[in-house]
Order: structure tokens, then C-alpha cells, then sequence
């Protein structure tokens, strides 16, 4: 029977011939029960569907809102551009109607949307990241359809849907931020006219929306930004799955003359490695195999990973509920769309370093969090919910990658819209303790009295949620009420969100900063520091938290004192880069500023014995200084600084001078050097090497001195 069975067989084969030999290289798709059966969980967790095809098609996004909504951005242009006239973004609004927690009515809220990545609740409507927008949707008449659609903003890069603006996030602070993947754009404001125009490129994008204001962020974040409970940002980027910016964008621009400089920190201590269960694609491996064979021929030394390495980094969550195991409040959790898994990241403070470091837990080593071996599951995303679980957004697509990176003989068998019909959000909950039912909350039908406690509440979204609501409705009547609380709280979470509560309301008091400043939390301290800047009576606070324990305080504070005047901060700033020169972004903080960038600081440096021992960072300060001080070109400058720099270290004066020659060709202000400038030049000439030798040549032509 077994040979004739396989005689049939080959009959079979043989009468099919027209089947391409490539018709097995990709597996098909599996139901939502078939897939969980896939994962490999932590065991500490259990995994189930939440809801699936058709009520949600190629999700990307989703959030929970104040009013029993549920809120999922669906991306079916993806992995294509968004053609006019055929937009396929929805928003799609799920509803729990009989309140046992699971979904039974799903409605499309808005369609026809241009490559819609991101969604965020206000003011009874929803703000939807949909470049080259931001807009505003709202149902006004209750058929849960948006039939009021706002512009915002507009201007954003529109062309990758890759590289878009997305990851809406409202942050404590009140400002709205987003991701923008470093994309140029010139973004305007529909609803605000009056608003100056702002070039977002290099960085990302924030707004508030209670104000009207909108300016750049630092951080070249892609799609995933997860904000812990004192305002840092973590995002990814394809390869890079967490990096931070702990320099915000308002102080890098404080004046224009900083050379290039890049903010972004991969906080990662584990590189691109992760424990990967699914097949690698044949085109991967085909690819791979490539580009492998030509550095090999080259002989560049590179190497070629075609899986186990980050290359789809996805939807960076915080998890800040109140449902997990302790040990996992603050982790970060990532999405590796490409390796069909979920990374999970434990985030620490490290002892003089402004940026945190992203590692593995313990129990974490070896694999990951989740990993499936279908090859279809796609972790684009996560949502926190109001239950503390953790919501699991599954592109759920035969393959995920751009086409324009795969060559063109490997797609000939690749359809890259195979399972825009699909998709699936899964829920994670722990497997100790009683399960929680989701009851989607009311918190919209609430008097404003009644959101003051969920404040402090353990959930980061019940924080985050009254806050906001707090900002929609500016109901001066909570001032007391929010400053009797502030006094009172014992939670530092909760003091956080009730100071920025009265910040909304215009209505935070100098006293309360004082008390922020001196707060027992060190988040406390540095939100503290952040509005101090505006009370100079507070610049002895700010000086003596240069000093404070916690890196991000002390380092907060730097990039503070430089928004004071007054003889007090220029001594402090020397002692900051004297103690910090060997760290890039202390480097930042300080020559950022006016003040420590000024022509006043060179000779305090001096006085301070800065320039008397060479190192890397000194002198790459010393470079950058001089690079600032020949692009300003203000008057006496460059003299001064070079009368300085007379007796120095040849290896600072070949620095300053390299960098003044770089600063002088870009500067705006092309005046004749003065006689001081030629005086000192040929003194250093006459008594250098032949680095600084070199330098001075540079600065001579630079400046068309002969």
C-alpha cells in the first residue's frame, strides 16, 4: 500500500507541472487559536485573543478612551504609499455593549485616511497621526462615525509610510508628543494661523493642544515611543530597538551657532541580539547570503546577520499598570515585527550618566518575553489598558518589509498585501492572582471633583486620563481643591500630576515649585527644575542640584542654569564641563547655552585650570567652542579667545583653531578680522608644531587672510 500510495503521488506531481517550484517557500496563514498555540510565553503570563478579523483589519495602533471607547488605527495602504483618491487608513471603534468585556460591535469611525499610524482621545474626539496631518475627528451626532474632520497640523513627511509622524503620546507634562523618524517638514497650523511655521527635520514633533503651541522635539524615534512615569522617552528605530534623548529639543536650539550634534542614545547593553523561534524567509536568507558574498569578495570584514538581530524594532510600550508582577512595573516592552517577537527591557539608572541603560531581566535570559514560531504573528504595537493588562496589537501579514528593500527577483513570489484581511489584538495578564474582567471605564460622565484621586491612582493610565480631562474642561473651581491634594499626597506620581494639573489650569504657584526643587523623588526634582526656569529667585536651587545624587536631576540642572543670567552661572557652568568633559551630552548642555557659550567663558575656563591637562573630551570641547565662537564672528571674539588660548596646551590651541576655521566658513557674519586676531595667529605660529601650524593655515583661509 505505502509504494503505491507514493506511486500516486508522483502521478500527482507529474500532471501539475505548471506549479512554480517556489510555491512552498512561504507558509500560509493560521487562525487566531492555531497561532496562540504558536507563542512561547513568559510562564509567569497567559496570552488570549481579544478581538480579530473582521472586527480589526492590519492594525497598527489603539488606545482606550475616557467614554467605554476603544479606538484602533487601521494601516491598509501598508506596505505601500498612500495613493490620493484611494486612501485605505480607518479608524475603527470597537464597543463593549452589554459590559462583559469582550468586544461585540466594531464600527468603521473614519476611512479614506492617508497612511494613519497613530491615535490619541481628546476632548471627546480623537487626535489621528495621518501624514501629511494631524487631525482631529469627532462624532457630533452619535452614529459612531466621525463626521467632523480637523486639520491641525500639516506638513509632515508623507512619502515612506515607514517614516512617518506617528506614536502619539499625551504626556504628564500636558505637551502631545510625537515620532517623526527625523523626516523634514515645514509644519503649520490650520487651526492656530497666527502660529509661526517650524522645520521639524532632525527630530520629532510635540504640541499642546489647550494652548495652541507647537514646536520641535529632539529624537529621531520610527514607530514606537513608550514614556515612563517622569516624561523619558524611549523609541525604536528598525535596528535600534531603544534609544533615548535626554536633551530636549528647546535647549539644543537656544542659539544657532552648535555644530552638528546628535542626541539620540542607543541605552542598550545588549546590542541587536534576540532569541528568535520562527524560520528565517527564504528571501532573508537569499538576501543575506548576498550581501554576505560581496563583503566577502571586498573583504570589508562585515557581517551579514539574516536573523537573531533586531531589524524590525516596533511600538515601544511602558508598562506602568497595576496588574503585573512587581518587577515588571517600568519595563519597556518592543516588538520585533521581523523576528516575530516581543523584547522586553529593564530600564536603570546608572551612576553619572544622564541616559538610562536598557537591559535584560534575569529571568529574561536566553529568550524573550514572547516569541512565536508563526511566521505571520507581527507585534507592530502595544497598548496599556485600563485593566494593567498589556494589549497586543498582530499586524498579521505574510510578510511586513517595505518591497523597495528586497530585490526585485526575490519579490516575484512575495505579495506584500497577503493578509490585509487579518489581524489580531491579543491580551496579556498574569497568571497569579484572580483574572480581571475589562470594564471600560466612564471616567467622561465623572464631575471634575471625582477625577482628583485617580491622580495618584497605581494605574498610569487612570493618571494619566484625569489629567487630561482635567486640561479639556479648565474648571478653575479644582484649583483648591488640586492645592489642598498637592500638599497632601503621598504618592510622588500622584504630586506630579496634580502640579501639572494646576500648571493646565494656569494656576501652579512659585511655592509649590520650591517645593518640587526640593521634593524627596528625584522626578519630582527634575520636573522642578524644568519650571524653575522661569523664577530666578530659584537659581540658588538650581545650582546646588548640579550636585544632586541622581544623574537625571543633576543633569536637568545643567541644561537649566543655562537659561539664567547673572554672575552665579558662569562659575557653576565651568565646574559642570570641568567634571563632565568626557561625556558628550554634558558637553551639550553646557555649550548650548548662551552663557557657556559666551566669550566670557573662555577665560574662566582658563582661570580653572580646564585647559592644563589634555583629554578626548576637553578637547573636543575646546573644538566645538571654537567652532561656535567663529561661526557667531561677534565682535572681539575670536581675538579674545585666541589671546587665551597664547600659552596654552598646543594640542587645545590646534583644537580651538580647527574648530574656529570650520565655524568661520559657516558663519553669516563674514566680517574682517581684526588686528588682534592677526597678532595672535602669528604669535602661535611662530612658537607651534605642525598640527597647530596646520590649524592656522585653516583659520587664515577660512577668514581670506593671506
Amino acid at each position: 500500500m505505502k509504494y503505491i500510495f507514493n506511486i500516486t503521488i508522483n502521478l500527482f506531481l507529474l500532471a501539475i507541472p505548471c506549479l512554480p517550484a517556489f510555491s512552498q517557500r512561504y507558509p500560509q496563514a493560521l487562525s487566531p487559536q492555531e497561532s496562540m498555540g504558536t507563542f512561547q510565553l513568559h510562564d509567569a503570563f497567559g496570552i488570549e485573543p481579544f478581538v480579530a478579523e473582521p472586527d480589526v483589519l492590519s492594525p497598527v495602533d489603539m488606545v482606550f478612551d475616557d467614554n467605554k471607547n476603544i479606538y484602533v488605527v487601521e494601516m491598509g495602504d501598508y506596505p505601500y504609499d498612500a495613493k490620493p483618491g484611494n486612501f485605505k487608513g480607518r479608524i475603527r471603534l470597537l464597543k463593549d455593549t452589554d459590559g462583559d468585556g469582550k468586544i461585540d460591535k466594531s464600527y468603521v469611525y473614519a476611512d479614506g485616511l492617508p497612511s494613519a499610524t497613530s491615535v490619541l482621545p481628546w476632548k471627546a474626539g480623537i487626535i489621528v497621526a495621518a501624514a501629511p496631518d494631524i487631525l482631529y475627528l469627532k462624532d457630533t451626532n452619535g452614529d459612531f462615525k466621525a463626521d467632523s474632520r480637523e486639520v491641525l497640523f500639516t506638513g509632515f513627511f508623507a512619502k515612506n509610510s515607514e517614516a512617518q509622524i506617528t506614536s502619539l503620546r499625551f504626556g504628564a507634562d500636558n505637551w502631545i508628543y510625537a515620532n517623526n523618524n527625523g523626516q523634514a517638514g515645514l509644519i503649520t497650523s490650520p487651526k492656530w494661523p497666527d502660529k509661526p511655521a517650524i522645520q521639524v527635520g532632525g527630530g520629532g514633533f510635540r504640541f499642546r493642544m489647550d494652548r495652541g503651541i507647537f514646536e520641535p522635539e529632539s529624537g529621531t524615534g520610527q514607530f514606537g515611543q513608550a514614556i515612563d512615569d517622569w516624561g523619558h522617552r524611549f523609541y525604536t528605530q528598525n535596528t535600534l530597538h531603544i534609544q533615548q534623548s535626554p536633551i530636549a529639543a528647546r535647549y539644543v536650539n537656544r542659539h544657532p551657532y552648535l555644530p552638528s550634534y546628535r542626541t539620540d542614545v542607543n541605552v542598550s547593553d545588549h546590542e541587536l541580539e534576540m532569541f528568535q523561534k520562527s524560520a528565517t524567509p527564504y528571501w532573508r536568507q537569499q538576501r543575506s547570503d548576498r550581501r554576505q558574498a560581496k563583503y566577502d569578495s571586498l573583504k570589508t570584514g562585515n557581517k551579514e546577520y539574516a536573523r537573531d538581530h533586531f531589524t524590525g524594532a516596533s511600538g515601544a510600550t511602558y508598562y506602568g499598570g497595576d496588574a503585573f508582577p512587581e518587577s515588571f512595573y517600568g519595563s519597556v516592552f518592543t516588538g520585533e515585527v521581523a523576528g516575530n517577537l516581543v523584547h522586553r527591557d529593564v530600564i536603570k539608572s546608572q551612576p553619572g550618566q544622564p541616559a538610562y541603560t536598557a537591559t535584560r531581566s534575569g529571568e529574561d535570559k536566553g529568550g524573550e518575553f514572547l516569541a512565536s514560531t508563526d511566521s505571520w504573528f507581527r507585534p507592530v504595537n502595544m497598548a496599556l489598558g485600563p485593566d494593567g493588562y498589556l494589549y497586543l496589537i498582530d499586524m498579521y501579514r505574510q510578510h511586513i518589509e517595505t518591497p523597495v528593500s528586497i530585490p526585485e527577483d526575490l519579490k516575484a513570489d512575495m505579495d506584500f498585501s497577503k493578509g490585509e484581511q487579518y489581524g489580531r489584538i491579543w491580551r496579556i495578564f498574569p497568571k497569579v492572582g484572580e483574572k480581571r474582567n475589562l470594564q471600560l471605564p466612564d471616567l467622561h460622565s465623572k464631575n471634575s471633583a471625582e477625577l482628583i484621586p485617580f491622580l495618584s491612582h497605581p494605574n498610569q493610565w487612570w493618571r494619566l486620563n484625569a489629567q487630561r480631562l482635567l486640561l479639556e474642561r479648565q474648571d478653575q473651581s479644582m484649583v483648591p481643591i488640586l492645592k489642598k491634594a498637592f500638599a497632601e499626597t503621598q504618592d510622588a506620581r500622584g504630586r506630579l500630576h496634580i502640579m501639572y494639573a494646576l500648571e493646565g489650569l494656569g494656576a501652579l504657584e512659585e511655592g509649590m515649585v520650591g517645593s518640587a526643587l526640593a521634593d524627596t523623588h528625584p522626578g519630582m526634582r527634575e520636573h522642578g527644575l524644568v519650571l524653575a526656569e522661569k523664577y530666578p529667585k530659584y537659581l540658588p536651587e538650581v545650582i546646588k542640584l548640579t550636585n544632586d545624587p541622581s544623574p537625571q536631576v543633576s543633569y536637568q540642572a545643567s541644561l537649566s542654569l543655562g537659561q539664567f543670567s547673572g554672575k552665579e552661572v558662569l562659575p557653576v557652568l565651568v565646574n559642570v564641563a570641568g567634571k563632565n568633559a568626557e561625556q558628550p551630552l554634558y558637553r551639550l548642555s553646557v555649550l548650548s547655552s548662551v552663557p557657556g557659550s559666551s566669550a566670557e567663558m573662555a577665560g574662566l575656563l582658563a582661570e580653572s585650570g580646564f585647559f592644563d591637562s589634555a583629554s578626548p573630551g576637553k578637547l573636543k570641547f575646546a573644538e566645538d567652542f571654537g567652532y561656535i565662537t567663529g561661526s557667531r564672528n561677534g565682535k572681539n571674539e575670536i581675538g579674545g579667545l585666541l589671546g587665551v588660548l597664547e600659552n596654552k596646551d598646543k594640542s587645545y590651541q590646534a583644537a580651538v583653531l580647527n574648530g574656529l576655521a570650520k565655524g568661520i566658513k559657516r558663519s553669516k557674519n563674514q566680517t574682517e578680522p581684526d588686528k588682534n586676531v592677526i597678532r595672535s595667529l602669528q604669535k602661535m605660529e611662530d612658537k607651534s608644531g605642525d598640527e597647530v601650524t596646520k590649524a592656522i593655515h585653516l583659520v587664515k583661509k577660512a577668514m581670506n587672510v593671506r
